[in-house]
């Protein structure tokens, strides 16, 4: 009886060790916090890589060609055909770009809390769909327009139940864009290993080419479609651009077998405002009360779960539960009897709040430099279409002008992460090479030069309109080359290149796992800030100038009687007090994706 009982037992010992077995090597060859588009464990070997990126990729490209093909050119849209003034018409594409792009924001919070970033890439290019089919149905259809004009100061700009058509149709494709923006660039950085190094400069090479990628978009965009708006007329823009869109779903949902896409870990806005709450109100409590902050000790090297891999260790060392001594007032929050159960925070929560506040600062040096950016689809444009725009027997959109640009971007992206990227590590002896921060440093110095160079163009231009006598004649083209203008653009190029891509980067590498979707799109909603700083800089200009010399530098209908130089070296100085104040804050910031690894 008792050897049937220890068969029994020894049989029953050996299925659970097989089932255990198995379980620990199903939980090896899975990644944890990740499913597949029919939320099933993604597979290593099978999911993710960069199969799975090269279709965010490819979708990118037809995106950014569908968002840039109008945004470009939307400024002589608006003026020429729905009679706005030229400044009206800067003011609405850089508020339509800034909306754009700050409600990546919400794309990023969506992704992160509620849904996927599968999920709201797919929402949102339906919405921009639609957007852009609005669009297109207002360019076909005349009676949808305002009435021609008839001769000079005689146009009637659109209003009424028109212009809510025109606005509903603009807002839809900017809703629709933040979404996307949002979403598709953290749904394609997340397709790596980061545990190891191969993945991590995959993903590093995968920003590289993401802009390229978008670069690729817009070269398409600023050429044939720009070509097709000005010669064949603006239905066929705007239809180009909703069937590139429309054609961006299915090519997005063929990638559905590769992807691994990151669960939903609650909302990183509420974790940041719980913090901030509980520190202030239990800063005020404790001045009558002895309660003490868990944790006393503190640490200057706390490390928080920044990488799937090391959730998937829960045996591995980690460091002691302690807070930062680094912004300190946070740690108010760690109070063993808040003001209010529900505002009990853990060490986690608050160093991942106080990461959050520490790229903050970097965050809002990128600003001005893409508040010069804006220019490149407001003035620059306008002054390349009083310019004289022929190449030999071609004559070259102003809206194409970005094509500089755009191929310096196609040939430095491939040239700086093959060579100079590898070359970098090499010398540095370091995993990164270059690191962000520096990346970001030299497009802000980039954008300096380029304001600079702006400056001097325009003051060239309206030399050649005053010796021909041709200030009153803004219809008129100037003997000028706009080939001028492609230094200011070339520089401009190189700057986004450097900062987009190492902000990118930056901000998905530093930020904690629970908010990397939110905190990717910051990089966007610092082109939205960029585009809002440069209409509220446009207006504070007017308003002052016209205080003072009775006539605004930037107001009027010709181009010829701004003073847009002196603009362009009140930029070239702002530029240049925000890189002062961008080297404050970059030689203070201390790596905590560096420390992670050196650990």
């Amino acid at each position: 009886m008792s050897r049937v009982a220890t068969d029994l037992r020894l049989k029953g010992t050996c299925t659970l060790n097989s089932y255990c077995h198995g379980y620990e090597e199903q939980q090896l060859n899975t990644w944890e916090g990740f499913v597949d588009w029919r939320n099933r464990p993604v597979l290593k070997g099978h999911h993710g890589g960069m199969v799975a990126a090269s279709f965010v990729l490819v979708v990118e490209i037809l995106e950014n060609l569908a968002f840039l093909a109008n945004a470009s050119n939307l400024v002589l849209y608006l003026s020429r055909f729905m009679h706005f003034s030229p400044s009206d018409a800067a003011t609405m594409v850089t508020n339509f770009m800034g909306t754009a792009f700050l409600l990546a924001l919400l794309g990023g919070i969506l992704a992160d809390a509620f849904f996927t970033t599968y999920i709201i890439y797919l929402i949102s290019a339906a919405i921009e769909f639609m957007g852009l089919l609005i669009l297109t149905i207002q360019a076909q259809i005349q009676s949808l327009k305002p009435p021609k004009c008839h001769s000079i100061g005689t146009c009637q700009e659109v209003g009424g139940w028109k212009e809510v058509m025109l606005f509903a149709g603009l807002y839809l494709v900017a809703l629709g864009v933040g979404g996307i923006k949002g979403s598709l660039p953290p749904h394609g950085a997340q397709q790596f290993d980061e545990t190891t190094p191969q993945g991590r400069k995959q993903r590093s090479s995968f920003f590289n080419y993401y802009v390229f990628c978008l670069s690729c978009g817009a070269l398409i965009a600023v050429t044939f479609v720009v070509w097709i708006e000005d010669n064949k007329g603006w239905q066929w823009g705007f239809g180009v651009s909703t069937a590139t869109i429309l054609m961006s779903i299915p090519v997005f949902l063929i990638g559905s077998p590769f992807y691994r896409t990151k669960l939903p870990t609650g909302s990183p806005i509420t974790t940041m405002l719980k913090v901030l709450a509980a520190a202030i109100c239990n800063s005020f409590k404790s001045r009558n009360s002895n309660n003490a902050i868990m944790g006393m000790s503190t640490s200057s090297s706390y490390a928080t779960e920044t990488s799937e891999g090391e959730d998937q260790n829960p045996n591995k060392n980690t460091p002691a539960q302690t807070p930062t001594q680094s912004l300190s007032f946070l740690n108010w929050a760690l109070y063993d009897k808040p003001a209010h159960p529900k505002l009990q925070c853990t060490v986690k929560q608050v160093e991942e709040v106080k990461i959050v506040v520490k790229i903050l600062p970097i965050f809002m040096s990128t600003i001005m430099l893409n508040c010069c950016l804006a220019q490149l689809s407001t003035f620059s444009v306008q002054q390349a279409a009083t310019m004289n725009t022929k190449l030999g027997t071609l004559k070259i959109p102003p809206a194409s002008l970005p094509v500089f640009p755009v191929l310096f971007i196609m040939i430095l992206a491939p040239l700086y992460n093959h060579i100079i990227i590898p070359f970098a590590r090499k010398i540095a002896k370091t995993e990164m090479g270059i690191t962000h921060l520096r990346r970001i440093g030299t497009g802000l110095v980039l954008s300096i030069v380029a304001m600079a160079v702006a400056a001097l163009v325009e003051t060239k231009r309206k030399n050649v309109a005053s010796q021909h006598r041709l200030m009153d004649s803004p219809h008129e083209p100037l003997p000028i080359t706009f080939l001028w203008l492609a230094l200011q653009y070339l520089f401009l190029g190189s700057a986004d290149l450097f900062t987009l891509a190492g902000m990118m980067e930056f901000f998905f590498t530093e930020a904690p796992l629970s908010m990397r979707s939110l905190a990717m799109a910051l990089s966007w909603a610092s082109l939205a800030m960029g585009y809002y700083l440069s209409s509220v800089l446009v207006s504070i200009v007017n308003g002052v100038t016209s205080a003072y010399r009775h006539t605004p530098w930037l107001s009027g209908a010709n181009l010829n009687h701004y003073h847009l130089e002196r603009f362009y070296w009140l930029m070239c100085i702002l530029s240049g007090l925000n890189f002062l104040h961008y080297l404050f804050w970059a030689a203070r910031y201390k790596y905590r994706s560096s420390t992670r690894l050196e650990n």
